[in-house]
Formats: structure tokens, C-alpha cells, sequence
């Protein structure tokens, strides 16, 4: 795996993002909305899971992210911005086997829960090349929280 190339790729993809500042984990989410022309809907993953820390759904009308409980506001925070960068990244959703997934969400499309389902290999390109502009967005945030004095990423306005 090239490291340096997944940072290039993820600085260069920050870049393409134009971010007005300030900016938080509320305003990443609108201009996501802005950009994708439909609704990010945010919401825990009931029940204890030991492999997946969030997931995103690309669904017809909006895109469903699910995240594990976190430890924290700023763990859920990355949780999130890792699959708002798999958004970013324009990153496919592999295939496994549809039976499987439907064991996971019933209520879901087993093929779209298939493709999310597939992005736990924390070591491979996607994924790193996903953390790494992940932790960009964060330290976006955190430097904008630190010149404006506010909440840490508006989680509130997120979360809820």
C-alpha cells in the first residue's frame, strides 16, 4: 500500500471540498447535502457490535450513516467523518453475500447492506485513504472551534 499517495489523495480531496469556514461536523453534513442533492440522516446502530464502527448506506432518496455507541462526542464525530470521507472519495460499496446481510438489517435492501458491509478491512487503501481525510475534516474542526471559541463540531446539531 502507498501511504503517501492515500495522503495525497486525501489532502487533495479536503481541497476539492471548498469548506466555508467555520467549519463543524453540521456544516460538513449540509454541504454534503448541498453537493449530493438529498438528505444525510445520522442515527446509532442498536445493539452491541464488535467489528463495524459505522456504516454508510447510499439508499435511493438519501444516504443512511449508522454508527456503533461511542466512547465519546469526538470518537462519534470520526465515526462519522470517516464515512462522510467515504462519500467525498466517491468510494463503491463491495459486495458480499446478499443472505448474510439481511441477517444484519432486515428492513434494508440486502445488496445495499451487502456493500457497507464489506468495508471492514481497516488496512486497505479505501479505508485508510478514508481515515486520513477522516482526521483531516477533524483537525479542520478543531481549528475552527479554536478561533471561534464554540462547541466542539456542533455535535448537538448533529446528533441531536
Amino acid at each position: 500500500m502507498d501511504y503517501d499517495a492515500a495522503r495525497s489523495r486525501a489532502r487533495e480531496a479536503e481541497a476539492g471540498l471548498f469548506l466555508a469556514e467555520p467549519v463543524s461536523l453540521a456544516s460538513i453534513k449540509g454541504h454534503l447535502e448541498r453537493q449530493r442533492g438529498r438528505k444525510i440522516v445520522i442515527n446509532p446502530i442498536e445493539g452491541a457490535t464488535d467489528k463495524v464502527c459505522g456504516l454508510w448506506f447510499g439508499l435511493d432518496h438519501m444516504d443512511l450513516i449508522l454508527h456503533a455507541r461511542a466512547a465519546s462526542e469526538v470518537h462519534r464525530q470520526q465515526i462519522v467523518l470517516h464515512e462522510f470521507a467515504h462519500m467525498v472519495l466517491r468510494h463503491e460499496q463491495e459486495i458480499v453475500s446478499p443472505e448474510y446481510a439481511g441477517t444484519f438489517f432486515p428492513d434494508l435492501d440486502p445488496e445495499r447492506v451487502v456493500r457497507a458491509l464489506r468495508r471492514t478491512d481497516f488496512l486497505n487503501e479505501v479505508e485508510v485513504t478514508a481515515e486520513l481525510l477522516a482526521d483531516r475534516l477533524a483537525a479542520r474542526i478543531r481549528r475552527s472551534q479554536d478561533r471561534s471559541g464554540g462547541q466542539p463540531g456542533n455535535f448537538s446539531s448533529v446528533f441531536g
